[in-house]
Order: structure tokens, then C-alpha cells, then sequence
């Protein structure tokens, strides 16, 4: 299991801007709860917590890749059953999006929120899938996997600042 050393410091890197974004997303959300709305709740349950999500399975690969796995087929069980739960967790995203009334997703929204979502956990899937007969190449694709989830939750959590700041604040100034 040679192969799982050599990306040793990939995730250190990754599972540690994982840790470092997942406590500024909570530093931010503390900062901009002083003006809740009546349907912020479903709003937050459908943008803000999916980016928690996407940047703790960061972190949780990571620290499965450093697991002392008996054999490949563990590690590889065990990554696959993280992206299935990732798959579940995206479909009732997508339901949670459908159903929230507090704002209208635009095609960004829809790309960064569902798509790459999705295709990041399928990722994870096929890649713990072909990790028994072909590790080495699997590990690229659970590379991509961690790195797209690392992006993705660095894009929501901004684009969730910046929607707050921008126009959130604004309406509330111009009402003033």
C-alpha cells in the first residue's frame, strides 16, 4: 500500500485547509446571524450547510487516506460508502434548493450547490470502485475528488459572504 504514502502531504495540505475553512465558516456565520429572515432557516439548510459538509468530507478523506488499511479493499469500501452518503446528501439538497422560498438559485448556483456536488461524490464512488484492480490511477480520481469538494466549499462559503454584504446589507441600508 506503497501507493497511499506517496500522497502523504497532498492531504495534509488539503485535510488542513479543510480544518482551517470549515472554523472561518463558522466564525462568518456567526458574524452575519445578527439578521435572521423567517425563511433563512430553509435557505441556510440548503446553501450554508452543504459547504460545512463538502469541506468536512475534505477533511474526513484526508484522514482516511492515513489510515493503516489491512488491505485496499478496505480503505476502498470504506471511500465508497463516503461518496454514496455524499450522493444521499446531495439529493436531499437538491430537494432542500427546490423547496426553499428565500432565494432564487441562478445557473452558478445550480453548477457549484448540485452539479460539481454530484460529480464529485460519483467521483469518489468509481474511483473507491476501481481502486481494487487499479489503485494508483484511483488515487488521481480521489485527488480530484478532495480538491473539487476543497474548491467548491471555498467558492459556496464566499459566495455566501458576498451575497450577505452585497446585497443583503445593501437592501437593509437602502430601507434605512
Amino acid at each position: 500500500m506503497g501507493e497511499l504514502h506517496e500522497w502523504d502531504n497532498f492531504y495534509v495540505i488539503l485535510g488542513s485547509a479543510a480544518g482551517a475553512l470549515i472554523g472561518l465558516q463558522f466564525v462568518v456565520m456567526t458574524l452575519i446571524a445578527e439578521r435572521p429572515t423567517a425563511t433563512s432557516g430553509d435557505a441556510a439548510r440548503a446553501f450554508a450547510t452543504p459547504t460545512i459538509v463538502h469541506l468536512s468530507c475534505c477533511l474526513l478523506i484526508a484522514a482516511l487516506i492515513c489510515v493503516p488499511w489491512p488491505d485496499m479493499a478496505t480503505g476502498a469500501c470504506v471511500g465508497g460508502a463516503v461518496g454514496i452518503c455524499g450522493l444521499f446528501y446531495m439529493a436531499a439538497i437538491l430537494l432542500r434548493m427546490l423547496r426553499q422560498s428565500a432565494y432564487r438559485p441562478d445557473w452558478e448556483d445550480w453548477t457549484f450547490h448540485i452539479v460539481l456536488p454530484f460529480l464529485a461524490y460519483t467521483l469518489l464512488v468509481l474511483s473507491s470502485l476501481a481502486s481494487i484492480g487499479h489503485a494508483r490511477q484511483a488515487l488521481f480520481g480521489v485527488g480530484v475528488t478532495t480538491l473539487l469538494l476543497l474548491f467548491i466549499g471555498i467558492h459556496n462559503a464566499w459566495d455566501a459572504v458576498a451575497y450577505q454584504v452585497f446585497v443583503i446589507r445593501r437592501r437593509d441600508a437602502d430601507k434605512s
